[in-house]
This record gives structure tokens, C-alpha cells and sequence, in this order.
């Protein structure tokens, strides 16, 4: 170790110098944590009767019983969709933050979890079906994101991200107003318990269908972030320095937003909204792998996946009562948002 660089600076150097036994190692992570979660609950099931009823399905066997049922229709779904959940937010959350060039930015920043919020309340308001809540609360958030976009978009001689960054404060507010509006006119003994959950995120009533829905919008909007992997890299540089190098930031900014923010609805459309897992999960990330976005981006996938996983674990088995997915991540991320603030900038670049 050279002269004067101490043991904790050097250590995620270390780290970040072996990106893929990193990336390696947090697969392996996620696919035991899905094996643990997938057999742990209010009907635990043995590793043997698991891999029973994955080769009967596999082989076309019939079903046995209550193993089957508890493993295919209740806890496999709530485990994809924790994992799918997750590995959304975290990767949009990687996406915001090197487009902002910010480690203390979210998904929120834009308003699409706020816009997606209103839309779900105002499904619960107006009593429509499970999937018509689910439509409203996507078709909104994107709507929400778009509202920002424009109204960014009118106003010229200021820093362009400032005013998208301001112009999302604004929006996000004035959709918090009405969800509280919705709220005080909602029935106290039946749509507001509804929108109270809502709101603080959960997976308790996923289906297996809801995943299968979201799943591909989530690959469109990765997609993108792909591809662009590079492009992002450059982004970071600055507006000045990306098109010194040949990249059009006003158009890859609006492609990278478009991307993230689909991700984002998609999944808090059937989760809910769940706070902190985008700021908390890409810092982390950028800690172990560095801030290159070819590294950043599947490290925040895997630690997303299996963070969200290992809380909606915890949330359905620590006590009688299921506890919200929101609550739990609120606990762990504000001390890490403190020690964030703490840390300043270091480790950022």
C-alpha cells in the first residue's frame, strides 16, 4: 500500500479494480437469496419439497398438494417481482444519478414515483378495478415526467438541469397536494386504509400476472441504458465536454430520462412506492465498482434485486402482521442519506 493512503480509501479501490468477480459474486448472492426467500414464510418449505416441485413442473408432472400452490402462485411471483422491482429502481436510480452528476439524486427527482402515486390514489378514489389502479398509476407517472420535461424545455438562458431538476420540485409538489386533497375526500373506512398502503409500498398482493406485465417495459427502458452505456460515461463529463467529444447531451439526456422513467412507473405501478432503494443501492454500487457506467449499471441491477429481495423477506416473516416494503427501506436508507450527507463527494469520481 503506498505511503499515506490509509487502509479505508484503499479498500474500495481494491474493490473496484476486480468489477466482474464483484458482479460474479452478487449473482451468486441473488440466487441464494431467491432460494432462502422462495422457501421461508407462513409455509415454509424444505429445500427437498422445492426442488420437487420445480421438476414436476419442469417434466409436465401433476401438481402435489400445497406445495405447489405456494410455491407457484404466491411466493415465486412475489419473489420476481421483488427482484424485478428492485433491479428497476436501482438501475434508474444509476442512470438519474450519473445524468445529474449527483450521487444524492432518485428516481423521484422528476416526479414520476409522485405522478404514479396520484394515479393509483385517484384509481382508489373513483373505485376502479385492480389493473385499472395499476394503469392510472403508470399512465400518470410518465405523464408527471412529460409535464416536467416541457415545462423545462420553455424556459431558456439557465442551466438546463437546474431547471429540469426545479421544474420536478414544482410538479412533484403539486401532485403531493392532491394526493392529499384525494385523501381528506376519500371514505375513512374504506379507500383511505387503501391509498394509506398504497403509498407506502408493498408486494403482498402481487400476482404473477402484474410481473409478467411490468417485465417488459422494464427491458425497454434497460434497453437504452445499454446500449448508451458509453454515452452516459461522457454525459458525466459535463454538456460542454460530451459535445466536444461528439455526443448531443440535450438528446441523449431526454433518451436516458425517457428510459429511466419507464422503468420507474412500470414497477411502482404494481409495487407501490417504495423510497430510498434509488438513492441508497447505485451509491453502494459506485463504491464497490466505480463510477464507470459499464460497471455502475449491472452492479446496481444485482444489488437492487437482492437488496429489495432480502427487505420484502424481512417485511412478510419479522412479525404476525406483514410490515409495508416503504417503512422498512425509510429505517435503513435515512441513516445512510445522513451518512451520505456526511461523506460529502468523496469516492464520487
Amino acid at each position: 500500500m503506498p505511503e499515506g493512503v490509509s487502509p479505508v480509501r484503499a479498500h474500495p479501490a481494491a474493490l473496484a479494480s476486480h468489477p466482474a468477480a464483484i458482479i460474479a459474486g452478487l449473482g451468486v448472492l441473488l440466487v441464494a437469496l431467491m432460494l432462502a426467500a422462495s422457501m421461508v414464510g407462513a409455509y415454509p418449505l424444505t429445500i427437498t419439497e422445492l426442488l420437487a416441485a420445480v421438476g414436476r413442473r419442469l417434466t409436465g408432472a401433476a401438481s402435489v398438494g400445497q406445495v405447489d400452490t405456494v410455491l407457484f402462485e404466491v411466493r415465486l411471483p412475489r419473489v420476481m417481482a421483488a427482484v424485478v422491482v428492485g433491479a428497476a429502481i436501482a438501475a434508474a436510480g444509476a442512470a438519474y444519478q450519473s445524468l445529474f452528476r449527483n450521487p444524492l439524486v432518485s428516481p423521484d427527482i422528476l416526479g414520476v414515483s409522485t405522478g404514479a402515486g396520484l394515479g393509483a390514489v385517484l384509481g382508489i378514489f373513483l373505485s376502479l378495478p385492480v389493473a385499472g389502479i395499476q394503469l392510472a398509476a403508470f399512465v400518470i407517472g410518465l405523464a408527471t415526467v412529460v409535464l416536467v420535461y416541457g415545462i423545462a424545455s420553455m424556459v431558456h438562458g439557465r442551466e438546463p438541469i437546474l431547471v429540469l431538476v426545479l421544474a420536478g420540485v414544482v410538479v412533484g409538489s403539486l401532485a403531493g397536494a392532491a394526493i392529499s386533497l384525494l385523501k381528506i375526500l376519500a371514505d375513512p373506512y374504506d379507500q383511505l386504509p387503501a391509498i394509506t398502503f398504497w403509498l407506502l409500498g408493498s408486494l403482498s398482493a402481487i400476482r404473477k400476472g402484474e410481473v409478467w406485465t411490468a417485465l417488459p417495459l422494464v427491458l425497454l427502458g434497460l434497453v437504452p441504458l445499454v446500449l448508451l452505456r458509453w454515452r452516459i460515461n461522457v454525459l458525466s463529463l459535463g454538456d460542454d465536454e460530451a459535445k466536444a467529444l461528439g455526443v448531443e447531451a440535450e438528446r441523449l439526456r431526454m433518451i436516458v430520462i425517457a428510459a429511466a422513467t419507464l422503468m420507474t412507473a412500470s414497477v411502482v405501478a404494481i409495487s407501490g412506492v417504495i423510497g430510498w432503494v434509488g438513492l441508497v443501492i447505485p451509491h453502494i454500487a459506485r463504491m464497490l465498482v466505480g463510477p464507470n457506467f459499464d460497471r455502475l449499471l449491472p452492479t446496481a441491477l444485482l444489488l437492487g434485486a437482492s437488496y429489495l429481495l432480502l427487505v420484502d423477506t424481512l417485511a412478510r416473516t419479522m412479525a404476525r402482521i406483514e410490515v409495508p416494503i416503504g417503512i422498512l427501506t425509510a429505517v435503513i436508507g435515512a441513516p445512510f442519506f445522513l451518512w451520505l450527507l456526511a461523506r460529502g463527494r468523496e469516492g464520487w469520481s
